[in-house]
């Protein structure tokens, strides 16, 4: 039986610094957002759920999901973000419980608690970090200009949901050297049996 750990937080709170911790201490990591990507390929019954909700729009005119039209729309309000996430998530859930295996398992999911994935976790932390480093690391990581970043940060849940949510939660600031200590002492701790 593996022991499951969910990760969570909002977008740029660094949460792939948390799996790399985990995936170097022998965690199988399963990044739910490359099982989403999977998941709404051209053929899978999540593109078609996704486009009888938001139309054809979403579609390139090979039949692909025009992923840039899809953010625009679902990142345009909460509503929306809640809309996409009701529609896709029960796949992704589906994919992500055949894909675990191993004796210990990381979840990467930003969507940890709204899929209801939570349930099956042994335990579920979430990074947090400041507005403003967010926004800066997303702008890097995504290519967007500010209003952009500022609509998705706005269309995520806010850090008071994670907080009662998540077993644990971890600050990631701009000490990346001290964050990535602290996962790495709570991890192998995990693996030594230490379970908190």
């Amino acid at each position: 039986m593996s022991y499951v750990l969910g990760l969570t937080g909002p977008t740029g709170s660094g949460k792939g610094i948390f799996s790399l911790c985990a995936g170097d201490l022998g965690f199988n990591v399963i990044d739910c957002d490359l099982v989403a990507r999977e998941a709404v390929k051209k053929g899978m019954p999540a593109l078609s759920a996704l486009t009888k909700v938001f139309g054809k729009d979403i579609l390139l005119e090979n039949g692909e999901l025009n992923r840039k039209a899809m953010a625009a729309i679902a990142f345009s309000s909460r509503e929306k973000t809640e809309l996409l996430n009701k529609t896709v998530l029960p796949f992704i859930s589906k994919m992500v419980t055949e894909r675990i295996n191993g004796d210990f398992v990381l979840l990467d999911a930003p969507t940890l608690f709204e899929s209801g994935i939570d349930r099956i976790c042994n335990k579920t932390v979430a990074v947090l970090a400041p507005a403003d480093i967010r926004k800066k690391r997303i702008i890097e990581r995504d290519g967007l200009d500010v209003s952009a970043a500022n609509a998705r940060i706005s269309a995520g849940k806010p850090d008071e949901f994670y907080r009662e949510n998540a077993d644990k939660i971890f600050i990631n600031g701009n000490d990346i050297d001290s964050f990535t200590k602290t996962v790495k002492i709570y991890l192998e701790d995990i693996i030594g049996g230490n379970f908190q």
